[in-house]
């Protein structure tokens, strides 16, 4: 008579043994050439394009509109071409793209050229962000799933502190061109042979392997979740979050400048940025252990009265005290919809759903700055724009709160 298979031994996500946190390594590398390359970099090649070829901001800046709003329709079926191909292939294809993105930006000599530099830079973009991290940890993690993703999204950070003003120093040293192609190279370096050797296949017995057999298709569960009400107030109210942080973000130096002086408003910029990692890290230790509807409301709540602050009071020490206010929850706002959305739907949905959020939230916030510049050159100043931002960030403040009935019933 035959043993009985001994069962699977429990998946123990907090030891540091553990193989999902050598996952979260390669995706800290990831993101930060992603958003060094695809989100930052932008500023750069805006500023690096204008002064080589002097072409007009507005035609650059088209160029980056397009790249997000492209991005994001190639966003939504990240959670399907990692379900179909696994997810070292699609983080082998997403390196790729964006270091074939990085050569064609460098590469760029007319307008045209431009825009597939840009069509290249957003395929790159979707294999190397949001939801491409988010829907890989989600493989290896579960109840350490928000800490896993919080630390693997500080590659962000790290792509922007310290990745761009690399980028600017080596322009200065061997120009535009050189520079991004020595990007690139350093991309394929240092990822390729990480994502080869480190990701393998995710545990067969983790909370995956459990959940229910799939019975819908893709679009099934996409149209679904565009009828659920405790979807749709998750994704509307983080599109209007981020596409007021967004907005806000890219104009503060032209705010602070007048106000405090350049100096200052790039030390105010810096604490911002820095209070989004301090934030992001300090969240991951709680954010497992929280709701996260309530803690998302109350992250609105202190960004838009550090707004309040920011508008109305002019003292050098206040505004980056404020600035700093801003910045904790600024990381975290990436983070928690896909925690609410583990939390209030299936697992089998996962992927899917969490593609759809981002590819929304990419679509809403591409248009913040320009609506935000608009509203301050139609105004005389940014008291109109950032009061909406306020009015905004309320909003989804109470929207958050407003759950599904799945929700509700859970």
């Amino acid at each position: 008579m035959l043993d009985n298979p001994r069962p699977a031994a429990p998946i123990n996500e907090s030891s540091l043994r553990y193989e999902g946190w050598r996952i979260v390594a390669v995706c800290f590398l990831l993101a930060t050439f992603g958003w060094g390359l695809g989100f930052y970099g932008q500023s750069v090649y805006v500023a690096e394009l204008q002064r080589a070829h002097g072409w007009s901001a507005s035609l650059i800046s088209s160029g980056t509109t397009f790249f997000y709003l492209f991005g994001a329709l190639l966003v939504v079926f990240v959670g399907e071409a990692i379900q179909k191909h696994g997810a070292r292939l699609c983080l082998i294809a997403g390196t790729l793209a964006m270091a074939a993105a990085a050569v064609a930006i460098g590469a760029v000599r007319e307008p045209w050229q431009l825009y597939l530099a840009n069509a290249v830079l957003a395929f790159g973009w979707a294999g190397t962000s949001l939801a491409m991290i988010t829907n890989t940890i989600s493989l290896w993690f579960d109840h350490k799933r928000g800490m896993a993703i919080s630390l693997a999204l500080n590659g962000a950070s790290f792509g922007g502190i310290v990745g761009v003003p690399l980028l600017v120093a080596l322009i200065g040293h061997v120009g535009f061109a050189s520079a991004m192609y020595a990007a690139a190279g350093a991309m394929l370096v240092l990822l390729l042979p990480v994502i080869l050797i480190l990701v393998g296949r995710p545990p067969d017995h983790g909370w995956h392997a459990t959940a229910k057999p799939k019975p819908q298709s893709s679009a099934q569960i996409r149209a679904q979740a565009l009828r659920d009400v405790g979807f749709l107030t998750l994704t509307i109210a983080f599109a209007l979050v981020l596409f007021a942080q967004v907005g806000f973000i890219v104009h503060l130096i032209s705010f602070l400048d007048p106000v405090i002086g350049r100096e200052r408003a790039a030390v105010a910029v810096a604490v911002l940025t820095a209070m989004a990692v301090i934030g992001r890290v300090l969240f991951s230790l709680v954010i497992d252990r929280l709701d996260q509807r309530p803690a998302s409301a109350l992250s609105f709540l202190s960004q838009a009265a550090a707004l309040l602050v920011i508008i109305n009071f002019h003292n050098d020490y206040v505004l980056i005290a404020a600035c700093a206010v801003f910045g904790f929850s600024v990381g975290n706002l990436i983070t928690l919809p896909s925690l609410i959305v583990q939390q209030e739907f299936e697992s089998a949905s996962f992927g899917v759903l969490i593609s759809l959020n981002t590819a929304i939230n990419q679509v809403t916030y591409a248009f913040g700055p320009g609506v935000v510049g608009f509203l301050r050159d139609l105004s005389g100043g940014y008291s109109l724009p950032f009061y909406l931002c306020i009015a905004l960030e309320v909003i989804a403040a109470a929207l958050i709160m407003v759950r599904g009935r799945r929700a509700n019933k859970s």
